[in-house]
């Protein structure tokens, strides 16, 4: 039996454009849908985020560096280095979600998945954030070696491997002809190159697999109102809306910069604001 599956990934707390991706799949005839990683921050979505992926029957849950970046803010021992400005910066992103995340939903993001497989139609499917067993760093760029990308088999069995964490949509091979997919992101699409990066579009896939293998990869991507989701920032007083808007008109981002997350950290006292969110904090 024929089935499609929509692969959604990298939403990053940008709830309206995760809510355009689920109308515009809503269309498609969707059979199940696959979240490869990082639901939340640095945007200001939370449990809107859940009720979201829950609509569209998505039976897969895989944890990205960033929802870990999350729940490493609230262990009751974190091993936030306050005296280095991004763990700063993601220690107030932290505990803005955490503030306003539902128990439940902090105790299904506690449980999304390392890595995963599905075997569809007999393809046999790899499933995470970056790497199976490393949901960070810059192994599988879009640029990389071919020989990176073996990494995602680790099982030659495995026919094909999704993954995203790099923010772009890639369809390319391993060295022994394996296939290798990547939906893009919905939240914080980025490119190096800067006419590419004018499009500030949500991407998402979907995955047709008929009796015979994959039929199709429909890579798409949807607009969305990006005024709407930075009023919805100013709105609830997202901490560093400023920066998140530079991300959602301009794909900069600033997670590394020193310089400028000291100053904003200095001006709004986020420091001391994290320090008492720390202290008083034990973890549910």
């Amino acid at each position: 039996m024929k089935q499609k599956i929509a692969l959604l990934s990298d939403v990053h707390g940008n709830s309206t454009a995760l809510s355009a991706v689920v109308e515009d799949l809503k269309k498609r005839d969707v059979d199940t849908c696959w979240f490869l990683g990082d639901l939340v921050m640095p945007g200001p979505g939370n449990n809107e985020l859940f009720d979201l992926l829950a609509d569209i029957n998505t039976e897969i849950y895989i944890k990205g560096n960033w929802d870990d970046c999350f729940l490493e803010v609230i262990k009751s021992h974190s091993t936030l280095d306050l005296s280095d400005e991004s763990d700063v910066y993601i220690g107030i992103l932290g505990q803005y979600v955490y503030e306003n995340l539902s128990t439940k939903n902090r105790d299904k993001l506690k449980k999304f998945e390392t890595s995963t497989t599905r075997v569809v139609n007999n393809v046999t499917i790899s499933i995470s954030h970056n790497l199976p067993d490393k949901n960070y760093g810059s192994t599988l760029i879009p640029v990389a070696e071919t020989s990176n990308f073996d990494a995602l088999f680790a099982d030659s069995s495995y026919d094909i491997a999704v993954y995203g964490h790099i923010h772009h949509q890639l369809l390319r091979y391993s060295s022994q002809g394996q296939l290798v997919i990547n939906p893009g992101t919905i939240g914080e699409p980025f490119f190096a190159h800067a006419k590419l990066n004018n499009d500030r579009r949500a991407q998402y896939a979907i995955l047709e697999i008929d009796e015979t293998g994959l039929a199709d990869v429909d890579f798409r991507k949807v607009a969305y109102n990006l005024d709407q989701e930075v009023s919805l920032a100013n709105h609830v007083r997202f901490p560093y809306t400023e920066l998140y808007s530079e991300m959602i008109y301009d794909g900069r981002v600033y997670t590394h910069n020193q310089e400028i997350l000291r100053k904003i950290n200095q001006k709004n006292n986020y420091l001391n604001t994290l320090r008492a969110f720390l202290d008083s904090f034990s973890e549910e």
